[in-house]
């Protein structure tokens, strides 16, 4: 989620291509193809009601537009953020509320971060979510580099594995921050289902595929984007070579998404069935072993 951001944004994407297909939504739980092996996962299989598993989520918090002109402040209250039948459930709800600052917004919603938990260099990033709908509803499944409070945004780098906005319910967008090519000219492309069917309709898998030099996206096991240093803009860096850190949030509205109209019904809810990362396998005879999960010291 990019766009002109200070340290805890996520950025709205508009350098948005057409095209590319996923196949129908798979089955509730399969692994990815040989070379890859799971190093870690959270199945949200706590009792109903239970917050986030607190030793992998880190929920932010308040309001401000988040650098994108959002509308809702973020809370860790149950009422947006919980376990349901052994899924995430995020929901933005229209309600006068107060944050930390003491604004009062018309909305609020969640966002959760692994940093200062769990963080990975390379591998294979993985959700199976079902996505909320109506206009200025934006989902999101992301990445940044966990040197983003010393390098700052977008040379800390962000992979945008997944966005949606509510007026494109067909459409769903992955996209790639660095420095020369972030914000608005983040570089990016979009795919719709073969059936023409909204994502809200159904869970599906939403994937990247993050190893030396290449990122690859895909739904549902359908590629449908690929980048590499190659591929960016002249002079800019491939600043992808750290540990990154994951990140769920749903936001209302913003500079991309526009805001709620009448035809928007709350509450909205952004469903997570897992979230899962893989190591890529390297043969015993090379001498470079995956990286596995890297632990970040939490921010203070």
């Amino acid at each position: 989620m990019n766009r002109p951001r200070v340290p805890w944004i996520r950025t709205g994407i508009l350098a948005v291509l057409l095209a590319g297909t996923a196949t129908a939504a798979p089955p509730e739980s399969r692994e990815p193809g040989p070379g890859w092996h799971r190093v870690w996962s959270d199945e949200f299989d706590q009792p109903d009601g239970a917050a986030p598993n607190p030793a992998h989520w880190v929920a932010d918090l308040g309001g401000k537009g988040w650098g994108n002109h959002e509308l809702q402040t973020y809370t860790a209250r149950r009422e947006n953020v919980r376990i349901e039948k052994g899924r995430l459930v995020i929901e933005a709800r229209r309600e006068r509320f107060a944050g930390p600052d003491k604004v009062v917004r018309d909305f609020t919603s969640a966002r959760l971060k692994t940093l200062g938990r769990l963080a990975w260099k390379w591998g294979r990033f993985e959700a199976r979510m079902k996505l909320p709908r109506g206009q200025g509803i934006w989902p999101a499944f992301w990445t940044m580099g966990t040197n983003l409070t010393t390098a700052g945004w977008p040379a800390c780098g962000e992979i945008d594995i997944l966005e949606n906005i509510g007026r494109e319910p067909t459409q769903v967008h992955g996209t790639l921050h660095g420095p020369g090519f972030s914000g608005g000219g983040g570089i990016g492309k979009g795919t719709s289902l073969p059936s023409g069917a909204p994502f809200a309709d159904d869970f599906h898998l939403y994937a990247v595929e993050w190893t030396h030099h290449r990122i690859q996206w895909s739904v549902d096991g359908r590629t449908y984007f690929t980048l590499t240093p190659a591929d960016l803009p002249k002079d800019s860096d491939w600043v992808f070579e750290k540990p990154h850190f994951l990140l769920l949030n749903l936001a209302v509205g913003g500079d991309w998404p526009g805001k709620p109209d009448a035809t928007t019904v709350f509450p909205q809810r952004f469903e997570i069935d897992y979230v899962r990362v893989y190591a890529e396998e390297i043969p015993a005879t090379t001498p470079t072993a995956p990286t596995g999960p890297a632990r970040t010291p939490e921010k203070p």
